[in-house]
């Protein structure tokens, strides 16, 4: 097989059936320098044929809170106040520029995860007349 630009998924399909053939080479090889080629290859064709979105703000916090064990007073330093902490958890609040750079600097969580559009939530439903008219309500 001759290493090219991944261009289509007959392409893709070829250079996984040579990284398979070539996944023992021996270190030092021209076979694992392929293998290597391949492999980067083949991610970058993934990465532009398959992207990954980034995950909502409040997603990548509750993440990296499960990750690390934290809990909400350990957010107290980023938030300020219990209350505003909520409001970011819950998002009924964005985040500022500064609770961005304190979340990323504390907790490392990637810049591009805290500044992505936040995924759209389903309204709450108002507790009004729930299935009544004018006409009913009167």
């Amino acid at each position: 097989m001759d290493i090219q630009l991944i261009t289509s998924d007959a392409h893709y399909k070829e250079a996984l059936a040579e990284i398979e053939r070539l996944w023992d080479a021996k270190q030092g090889t021209p076979d694992e320098a392929k293998l290597e080629l391949l492999a980067m290859l083949v991610h970058n064709y993934e990465r532009s044929r398959w992207p990954v979105p980034a995950p909502d703000p409040v997603e990548a916090i509750k993440f990296r809170m499960d990750q690390q064990g934290l809990t909400r007073k350990d957010l107290l330093p980023i938030f300020g106040t219990t209350a505003r902490t909520s409001e970011v958890l819950s998002g009924k609040r964005k985040l500022t520029l500064d609770m961005i750079r304190k979340l990323h600097d504390r907790f490392g969580i990637p810049l591009e995860s805290l500044v992505a559009e936040p995924h759209r939530r389903k309204p709450a439903r108002s507790g009004g007349r729930k299935g009544r008219t004018r006409a009913t309500a009167a």
